[in-house]
């Protein structure tokens, strides 16, 4: 079986539910190819597939939730066995804003940055501006990623941008938004304060590049 066809492979158990069909399958490349490998060519395409039909409203939510939790467990067995990436770049403080628990988005962002070599620190989810702010300076990250499902939690983030200009920290430290209700109203990434937002997961370590003014630096 080729590559192309393997990845079809994934997806198709992946959109069906079979969780352990889709394991085995990656364990079986792990095993020829390594985890590294194995992610680059295998896993990020059926992720990066996924959501394109889940941004198109073509699959359930349950199949993009089971996606993410296969892509958890893939990064955990990849980093028991030392094979983790290379956290080259960041660190990227991540977290879902105060009162949002939709954390399924954040955790694919999360996947992306870290298999290019981001460094990431995920806060959890119903994080509140000062715990943001406060972990970007504990670890002197320049970004500060924030993801929000709904308008109601997505008005939360103008506190983080608040307090970063309270305490002169603005031009420091940037702040990427991400949710499905910027993609409603992209007007909202600057009415919260946002300086950028991605479109999907995928697009999440361009974006921070581009924030850093490093997208075009090799």
């Amino acid at each position: 079986m080729n590559e192309e066809d393997t990845q079809k492979l994934l997806i198709d158990h992946i959109l069906v539910g079979e969780r352990q069909q889709a394991m085995a399958l990656l364990c079986r490349s792990s095993q020829a190819f390594g985890w590294r490998k194995t992610i680059f060519t295998l896993l990020e395409p059926a992720l990066e597939e996924i959501g394109r039909r889940w941004e198109a409203e073509h699959i359930s939510l349950a199949a993009g939730y089971l996606a993410g939790k296969i892509a958890e467990e893939v990064l955990l067995r990849a980093a028991e066995q030392e094979e983790s990436l290379p956290e080259v770049k960041g660190p990227i403080i991540l977290g879902n804003t105060e009162d949002d628990y939709h954390s399924l988005g954040r955790k694919l962002v999360a996947i992306f940055l870290r298999t290019g070599g981001w460094k990431v620190i995920d806060l959890g989810n119903d994080v509140l501006a000062e715990d943001f702010v406060e972990a970007a300076v504990q670890h002197e990250a320049k970004i500060i990623g924030v993801s929000a499902m709904m308008l109601s939690t997505a008005e939360n983030i103008a506190k983080i941008r608040n307090l970063l200009e309270q305490r002169g920290l603005s031009g420091d430290i940037k702040l990427a938004v991400g949710g499905a209700v910027f993609k409603l109203r992209p007007e909202l990434v600057t009415e919260v304060g946002g300086d950028g937002t991605a479109a999907n997961a995928v697009d999440a370590p361009r974006l921070m590049a581009r924030l850093l003014g490093e997208e075009d630096r090799p």
